[in-house]
């Protein structure tokens, strides 16, 4: 998800990132593909400064597929694990996966608490975001949708307000901020499984979701069956890779010069069509 940036998907930012970064584990628990990071700083292949020695240890939110998510022998893929695979090899280093709460990513703690280098959770650039965060180049044009159970009638946001329809919301994402700034109050769940359990259960009648992860769903049968896409947000959205505020200049240069070379060389085409079946464009 170049427009000029906008808002994705909690410790609060802002002055509150500190706090968060200090109490980091009371925001929420972890799980990584390898041992947890360390808090001395080791050079990577290629002069970058990461956490771990040998590993860029990448901070992320899942589930949120096809982004990030466990396939079923347990392993994190999806198509942020991919992209910043292209850094990770440049650099010469494994990528090693952490699993965090987003509101932990989003306001830039996970990075200054050094538990992990880069954060690649289909993250929105947003000037709100950039006052803790840097961020790479833009690597996913995004925008949102609303996914709803079929025969409401609805068609847009102003329908499911209309009708008295019950609207849900991920927690801390850039949807949740879309809704609500067009007078919407969502009820609002902690992670995209739990939203989609909420419109499965009928807690939700509606639920607004980044528009990928909603058409990954449909692709489930027991999704397509009783639900629908009733409309398409363009919020003009781009997805960011973040990195500390005062990001190593070595590993940002890496990222995007590698965000770029794939652009050029058919590698980004070849990566999104695995995950999204259709080209960089074509998504609707």
């Amino acid at each position: 998800m170049a427009l000029s940036p906008k808002g994705r998907r909690g410790c609060a930012a802002g002055a509150l990132a500190l706090t968060a970064a200090l109490a980091l584990s009371a925001c929420g628990s972890e799980s990584g593909s390898s041992s947890g990071t360390t808090s001395a700083s080791a050079s990577a292949a290629g002069g970058a400064q990461l956490v771990q020695p040998g590993k860029l240890t990448v901070c992320t939110n899942i589930p949120y597929e096809p982004f990030q998510f466990k396939d079923d022998t347990g392993k994190i893929v999806g198509f942020d694990v991919d992209i910043v695979d292209l850094a990770a090899k440049k650099l010469g280093v494994e990528q090693n996966i952490v699993d965090i709460d987003f509101a932990v990513i989003k306001s830039g703690a996970a990075m200054a608490a050094k538990k992990c280098d880069v954060a690649a959770a289909g993250m929105t650039i947003t000037p709100e975001r950039q006052q803790n965060i840097a961020f790479s180049d833009p690597y996913f044009d995004a925008t949102q949708a609303l996914l709803a159970k079929k025969g409401t009638g609805a068609k847009s946001l102003e329908d499911v307000k209309a009708k008295g329809l019950k609207l849900g919301a991920q927690a801390s994402t850039t949807g949740l901020d879309y809704v609500k700034k067009n007078g919407h109050n969502p009820t609002e769940y902690a992670d995209s499984s739990k939203e989609l359990l909420a419109l499965q259960a009928g807690q939700a009648d509606v639920i607004v979701q980044d528009l990928p992860v909603v058409l990954t769903w449909l692709k489930k049968p027991e999704v397509a069956a009783k639900f629908e896409m009733i409309a398409s947000l363009d919020t003009g959205e781009q997805y960011g890779i973040g990195l500390k505020k005062d990001a190593d200049p070595v590993l940002l240069k890496t990222i995007n010069d590698e965000l770029a070379k794939a652009k050029d060389d058919g590698t980004y085409e070849k990566i999104f069509v695995k995950w999204f079946g259709k080209k960089p464009g074509e998504l609707s």
